[in-house]
């Protein structure tokens, strides 16, 4: 839903999809990787998160985005465990993708 909301087409969103899930990420970049490895270690083992982790998060985007890395895996494990304990369906639609602006109804402003 996020890279929906990133703004991605279907057929982009297909295509990075199976790119995430394939394991191969060689062809992205550095900081884009360790990202992903991250965030596969925090779902799969987050009791093993260390300093180390850390370190290589602030060596690739600095202390402030480093944190927002952290923080925006964080809260997306989380709302997943959440939608899938309640068996929560994800939206059909992007909520967020920008719309036509809807005519005035006649005799307002």
């Amino acid at each position: 839903m996020l890279l929906a909301v990133a703004g991605l087409d279907q057929k982009a969103l297909e295509e990075r999809t199976r790119l995430l899930a394939s394991n191969d990420w060689a062809a992205l970049p550095a900081s884009d990787r360790g990202a992903f490895f991250f965030a596969r270690k925090l779902s799969k083992t987050p009791w093993a998160i260390d300093e180390g982790d850390r370190s290589r998060l602030i060596a690739h985007f600095g202390r402030a985005r480093a944190l927002d890395v952290i923080w925006w895996a964080s809260r997306c494990h989380y709302m997943t465990r959440v939608a899938d304990g309640f068996q929560l369906p994800l939206e059909r639609e992007n909520v967020f993708a920008p719309t036509a602006p809807s005519s005035p109804t006649p005799g307002t402003k």
